[in-house]
């Protein structure tokens, strides 16, 4: 079957040119099969450069078994994708695509030149060496008598290649290609509905607020449901934002509480003890200043949350609840939960309703905090649908 330019049909179809998709084509390309490779935008890596915006966090150097443990809950065959490629091979990856990386003081990774456009051009540079067709604007709109179907400039395209990987991304960023917009293609039974994954936390603040608005919360300890998170977050217009927030998106998902612990390195009797020292004259946000460290964001919140304030301020310190209209809109959130159910696919993340077509990346229901963990995970699905895709193209 040929194509309508009248090139001959891939021996692999790759949808998607982010993380996942990007190392589905290195793997297949790297093994002599012919791909082509589809993307719905004008650009490749559009999701992948906006991580790389602030410094490209490419993965964290812990052992394996902290490494598993930031997923979460996942099937253990799952759970062995992840770890298969993980921190040691990740970092392998990116050096053999000529990025030199260091280490940061909490374990995460980043290239030296810290954004993701050296190693993207680097990455297209040597699928394009290996023959891999990149077409650009070419939107999938599911299967048709068993052809893959797109929406191309040119119109219309049906393709038939031997084996085809899935990596359209999750439903965040939706001007960035990952729109969820492939979910209509699927059966309801295959899927489990999208969710903000990593959002930030909406919050309705009084007009003294604003004031602080942009202003780090740092040496704080944030509890949701059973879920405790050490780092900074910010506070924004909207509400909170940050890395220190995210990995509770979970708990907050569902409904639960936000308690901030303003002092996490103090007892709740030290803090008692240092509280109850004479102030004399001065203020309390002084003596709060003077004997816990509390800067104005932090007292900000407590008159925020606690007012009036009660005599006893030790607990409102040591659990601080915040008030919040829950999380931020999907299309806000760094990632999303949700996707094609895992039990949709079998070991190799086949499609066991379409045999031949794999999935990868942020289509599949998982999900994981930031800090390295989202892209290695991506690019260690591509990994392993390409392999078994692979083995099935070369042995027919």
């Amino acid at each position: 079957m040929t194509q309508p330019d009248g090139k001959p049909a891939p021996d692999a179809l790759v949808v998607g040119a982010g993380p996942a998709g990007l190392m589905a084509a290195d793997t297949l390309s790297a093994a002599g099969l012919s791909v082509l490779m589809a993307e719905a935008m004008p650009s490749p890596g559009r999701k992948f450069l906006m991580a790389g915006k602030s410094g490209l966090n490419l993965t964290k150097a812990e052992p394996p078994e902290a490494w598993r443990a930031a997923f979460g809950s996942l099937p253990g065959w799952f759970a062995d994708i992840l770890t298969a490629f993980g921190p040691t091979e990740a970092m392998t990856f990116a050096r053999g695509l000529g990025q030199e990386l260091f280490t940061g003081s909490t374990g995460r990774v980043f290239p030296v030149a810290m954004k993701a456009s050296p190693m993207l051009r680097a990455w297209l540079v040597r699928l394009e060496n290996r023959g891999v067709d990149l077409r650009r604007r070419w939107r999938w709109q599911g299967w048709q008598e068993g052809a893959h179907l797109f929406g191309t400039p040119e119109g219309p395209v049906r393709l038939s290649p031997r084996v085809a990987i899935l990596a359209m991304g999750g439903a965040s960023w939706r001007r960035l290609g990952s729109d969820g917009a492939w979910v209509s293609a699927f059966d309801t039974a295959e899927l489990t509905p999208f969710a903000p994954a990593n959002a930030g936390l909406s919050v309705r603040w009084s007009a003294h607020m604003a004031r602080h608005f942009g202003s780090p919360l740092k040496s704080c300890a944030l509890h949701a449901g059973n879920l405790v998170s050490r780092g900074e977050c910010t506070i924004s217009a909207r509400g909170l934002e940050g890395g220190g927030l995210y990995p509770l998106t979970p708990a907050l998902r569902t409904g639960a509480s936000l308690i901030l612990d303003l002092c996490p390195d103090l007892s709740p009797e030290a803090v008692t003890d240092r509280l109850s020292r004479p102030r004399g004259k001065a203020s309390l946000a002084n003596h709060l200043r003077r004997t816990l460290g509390l800067d104005p964001a932090k007292q900000a919140l407590l008159n925020e949350f606690a007012r009036p304030l009660p005599a006893d301020l030790a607990p409102l310190v040591k659990a601080l609840p915040i008030r919040h209209a829950g999380l931020r809109p999907m299309d806000e959130a760094i990632s999303t939960a949700g996707g094609v159910r895992l039990d949709a696919v079998d070991d190799t993340l086949m499609l066991r309703a379409h045999p031949g077509t794999w999935v990868a990346g942020e289509m599949l229901d998982w999900e994981a905090p930031t800090g390295g963990y989202l892209i290695t995970a991506c690019l260690a699905t591509g990994r392993h649908a390409a392999r078994a895709a692979m083995l099935r193209a070369t042995s027919r």
